[in-house]
């Protein structure tokens, strides 16, 4: 229960004249959904189960949940509290994978995917909600890239790409987490740069109002990443998978995806199907994507006719009056030469094969995540795998 409650909202949504709050230009969840059924209203030093968990600050938000890092007050330990929406029952597709991992192997599961240290429910104005607590975690691939300091200040230019050692680390770290995952017959369904994490630093010794949310005008500001300055992006960092909200056994595939269009597999985006492969075609783009420091695919309806044919490369469609602009469609390969990657011939040359043989169009011919790991390119990077660095205590 918080220290200090919202008011109850009402029981329906507000049509568009009746408006419940103030238009907000802050990146976060969007205020409408704070209604029954949807997000939990927190409050900052609010506590959960019984008092146990305390919340210091937010470290982000989804379709489907809130995250407020929380000092846990029994193991006087800092914990990540994720609060679904309550429109979400208890049986989740993300709390049954993670509770199967703890079971079956739970200290390589703590290496490479985001543990679940317990859950509870929690009574709301807004209904029940499934709480999750994870461990903590620093900002994603997306974000840190920005954030390294030789990208401080920005010049205009400037190619926002992580340097080539830190890429590697980034992928092999990052497929190896896949490869644990599909040998154990799970797929991720949304494996994408965002729900890749960097790991923290020890916070738990850190003073609570070092790590606290600021309050006041200060606060209306766009916040920096979520404990940014906690976070290991040095020589040896780890990363791990997060969000298995679109995780799937094999067996029991889901209706839809939550993947990113440009990270989707041809099969998925043209018929809806899934298979076990989707997750290695959306890797095939992330080497891309990061090695590069661009998108591999960058797909808009305004390029195609319902038909799905091309009809117009022009943003915007076809002026009035005027014949579709058509262009030659690069190759991969060329695309990757375009961008400049910081590679030498010899080694360019054997990542673009390496892309080029995992995204297959036919997903029977994909190499399974432990193949791709037995690259050689793979195996000339070393992470330091060794299954003793991690406590699972």
């Amino acid at each position: 229960m918080s220290t200090s409650p919202p008011p109850t909202p009402t029981s329906r949504s507000a049509t568009d004249d009746e408006r419940r709050f103030k238009t907000i230009t802050l990146p976060c969840e969007l205020v409408e959904d704070y209604r029954p059924g949807g997000y939990h209203p927190v409050v900052l030093g609010g506590a959960f189960k019984n008092g146990r968990y305390k919340v210091i600050r937010k470290l982000g938000e989804g379709s489907y949940s809130t995250v407020w890092l929380a000092h846990d007050l029994h193991k006087n330990g800092h914990v990540a509290l994720k609060i679904l929406v309550s429109q979400i029952s208890e049986s989740t597709s993300e709390l049954r994978i993670l509770r199967h991992i703890d079971q079956v192997a739970p200290a390589q599961g703590a290496r490479y995917i985001i543990r679940l240290l317990d859950e509870f429910e929690h009574h709301g104005p807004n209904g029940v909600h499934k709480c999750l607590v994870i461990e903590p975690m620093g900002p994603s691939v997306n974000t840190m890239a920005e954030e390294l300091p030789q990208f401080k200040p920005r010049m205009q230019g400037m190619k926002i790409r992580y340097p080539l050692p830190m890429t590697k680390r980034i992928l092999k770290q990052s497929l190896q987490a896949l490869t644990f995952l599909h040998e154990n017959g799970i797929a991720h369904g949304d494996f994408q740069p965002g729900n890749i994490l960097f790991t923290l630093n020890d916070i738990d010794s850190t003073p609570e109002d070092v790590l606290r949310q600021e309050e006041g005008v200060q606060a209306r500001s766009i916040s920096p990443p979520p404990l940014l300055p906690f976070t290991c992006s040095t020589e040896g960092f780890k990363v791990k998978l997060s969000d298995m909200g679109g995780a799937y056994f094999f067996t029991d595939p889901p209706e839809k995806l939550v993947t990113p269009l440009g990270l989707r597999a041809p099969e998925l985006i043209l018929t809806g199907a899934i298979d076990n492969t989707i997750d290695v075609w959306s890797f095939g783009c992330l080497v891309f994507e990061l090695i590069t420091g661009q998108p591999l695919f960058c797909t808009s309806s305004l390029y195609f006719t319902p038909e799905r044919k091309l009809f117009n490369c022009q943003l915007g469609g076809v002026p009035t009056g005027q014949e579709p602009l058509m262009l030659e469609q690069e190759s991969m390969e060329e695309l990757f030469d375009l961008a400049g990657p910081d590679l030498d011939e010899e080694e360019a040359n054997k990542v673009k094969a390496l892309i080029r043989w995992i995204l297959q169009y036919d997903p029977a011919k994909r190499p399974s995540p432990a193949k791709i790991l037995s690259d050689p390119w793979f195996c000339e990077i070393d992470v330091g795998s060794d299954p003793s660095e991690v406590s699972i205590v």
